[in-house]
């Protein structure tokens, strides 16, 4: 499954490689989403798409006997979503003539050729286990992506060969810009998702990095924990390259 690369509070660490993790994440990338694009569905018919697709009950891979297609993602595409990825092709180009180089690999390497091909994008992550809360958790994003708050969520369906977490997914534009990422930690607590989150931009994700990767580097940037005792409760953002709390 895709965006599991970084272990959060209770999850046992897989001894997994970067690549077992890159080749599932193309995997359900190739595979059909069941998808509701907000732009051009009529509101009217959300909620009902949202009770027959909740991800607890969706199965990642079908039913062949019953004529169940595998299902890759659930996503619903908000009214401002503008896809953009940037020049792919030409930031993994880059990369393998940065390795065939021998240079050091590091944050600032990655950033930099995220930025020359404009690979900008990135999004934050919620684990949890199957179930009501993780249901629960899709409902709350997935409305504010029809509400326009978030470009793109997504959330990964039921894989009971899987590791036992599911992953909601919620985008931004642009990794580079701290501001733009504490806003959307700001939508996704807005929605009262109180549980860890962490953030991963798709530079990552595109290069094949994942956690357990032999460049050792933390394929996640940010991690926000949610503060239940402080007045006004707020989210605690640490920035994971420079280890400093941001604000």
């Amino acid at each position: 499954m895709e965006e599991e690369e970084a272990p959060v509070e209770g999850e046992v660490k897989t001894p997994f490689a970067a690549e077992t993790y890159a080749a599932e994440a193309m995997a359900a990338d190739m595979d059909p989403w069941i998808v509701f694009d907000s732009r051009r569905t009529p509101r009217s018919e959300f909620d009902a798409w949202l009770e027959s697709n909740g991800p607890s009950r969706v199965d990642r891979f079908g039913d062949e006997e019953g004529g169940v297609s595998p299902v890759g993602w659930i996503a619903v595409l908000g009214l401002n979503h503008c896809p953009n990825v940037g020049d792919v092709v030409g930031l993994q180009e880059s990369w393998e003539k940065l390795l065939a180089s021998g240079r050091p690999v590091g944050f600032q390497t990655v950033k930099e050729l995220a930025l020359n091909h404009g690979v900008l994008s990135g999004k934050w992550l919620m684990h949890l286990d199957c179930g009501f809360k993780l249901d629960n958790a899709w409902e709350c994003v997935a409305r504010a992506a029809l509400d326009g708050k978030i470009s793109l969520a997504k959330v990964s369906p039921h894989n009971p060969k899987g590791e036992g977490k599911q992953v909601i997914c919620a985008y931004n534009q642009n990794f580079t810009d701290e501001s733009e990422v504490i806003r959307l930690d700001g939508v996704i607590r807005a929605t009262g998702i109180k549980c860890p989150l962490t953030y991963k931009p798709d530079v990552y994700t595109y290069l094949g990095i994942y956690r357990n990767n032999r460049f050792k580097l933390c394929p996640t940037i940010y991690e926000s924990k949610f503060d239940l005792e402080c007045v006004p409760r707020r989210s605690h953002i640490i920035n994971k390259v420079t280890n400093l709390e941001v604000t």
